[in-house]
């Protein structure tokens, strides 16, 4: 077992990653000083991989156990599930000092979490990820939110986990889809921040598409590294943390224009090939190191093309973007890679020339 400790001024936690340590939950609560009562939120799904037995070890090591389930899909993330959840809990007697353990991919983690900041105004809250996306980025951080009609993740808290628990074996249980989904937040710390990262991915991604449980450790391992020690020097996201964005302006207005109908994974791989031309047609990002970057994107069973959406629809939808400074769209570009820069003054006829240019019907 892994463990990597994220400082922060006053919420610091680890991050455990190892294969089997689900079973171990029990004594890792109790370690971290939590005992009596707890709550796990999940969807029925995930639950019928690991409820039962989740449920039977903190039995057995002394806590009282109440599962909420939450029916499986991003449209679950919303105010109005959150509202259900907030009576169940009430429901079920659950007190400032009762943990909430998110069980499941990042739908989950987000509602979840954004359950527990605001539930009597801050419960104890225990990441437990399921899912490659969730595990290399969402559950780390303490971002948590709920969408809103086309609002994504606009509504939501700045909320630490006290701990989270990263069990490799969980991934077994993905299908490839779910599984390659994740690779797209993976690549993405290569670019932002560790070449040497980069480089490994190209040699291993055949190994870590074939589960070889050693080298997908150390990818959880590596990823979940980058983004502590970027969430450690900006918490807030107030400057540097906002490299962790690479791919994301471009790749939300994406999944708004398509009504949610392509998945964040792959609106995430587009917006990163979208950003990595927009560099190379300045002039400040190699075509040679585009094209590894389109070639492993592509390797990786991901989309590099935009799915017919209108490029005026996404520059609109872009310009609802968190982001956005004083109008100006802030975009997080390649230098090269294991770095990239931050820019608001990218014309928005050239973002719309990309934008066309990279339309499946280009």
């Amino acid at each position: 077992m892994e463990r990597i400790r994220l400082r922060l001024a006053n919420n610091s936690y680890d991050v455990l990653i190892g294969s089997g340590i689900l079973s171990q939950m029990g004594s890792r609560l109790k370690e971290n000083g939590f005992s009596g009562s707890l709550v796990i939120i999940t969807n029925p799904i995930v639950n019928r991989h690991y409820g039962a037995s989740l449920q039977r070890n903190l039995t057995e090591e002394g806590f009282s156990v109440t599962t909420l389930l939450v029916p499986d899909g991003e449209v679950q993330k919303s105010l109005h599930t959150a509202g259900k959840l907030y009576q169940q809990l009430a429901n079920s007697y659950a007190e400032r000092t009762t943990p909430i353990l998110a069980l499941g991919g990042g739908v989950i983690g987000d509602l979840a979490g954004f359950v527990a900041a605001t539930y009597m105004r801050g419960i104890p809250l225990v990441q437990i990820p399921t899912t490659l996306l969730a595990q290399v980025d969402s559950s780390i951080g303490g971002k948590v939110a709920v969408d809103h009609e086309q609002l994504k993740n606009e509504i939501g808290a700045f909320y630490q986990p006290r701990l989270v628990i990263t069990d490799i074996d969980t991934l077994k249980t993905l299908d490839s889809k779910t599984f390659r989904d994740g690779l797209a937040e993976v690549i993405k710390y290569g670019v932002i921040r560790d070449k040497k990262f980069f480089n490994y991915l190209e040699t291993n991604l055949a190994k870590i598409i074939a589960f070889d449980e050693t080298v997908l450790e150390k990818v959880v391992y590596w990823s979940v590294e980058i983004k502590a020690r970027v969430v450690e020097k900006d918490e807030k996201d107030l400057g540097l943390r906002s490299i962790l964005n690479f791919g994301h302006t471009i790749g939300h207005a994406i999944e708004t224009v398509s009504n949610f109908g392509i998945v964040h994974a792959e609106a995430v791989a587009i917006g990163m090939i979208i950003a990595a031309r927009i560099s190379a047609q300045l002039g400040t990002f190699d075509r040679d190191e585009l094209a590894r970057l389109e070639n492993l994107i592509k390797a990786a069973g991901l989309p590099t093309k935009i799915p017919n959406l209108e490029a005026k629809q996404l520059i609109q939808a872009m310009q609802h973007d968190k982001k956005v400074r004083q109008g100006r769209l802030r975009l997080v570009l390649p230098k090269r890679l294991g770095e990239v820069f931050i820019i608001d003054q990218v014309e928005l006829p050239l973002v719309e020339q990309i934008l066309v240019e990279g339309n499946e019907t280009a």
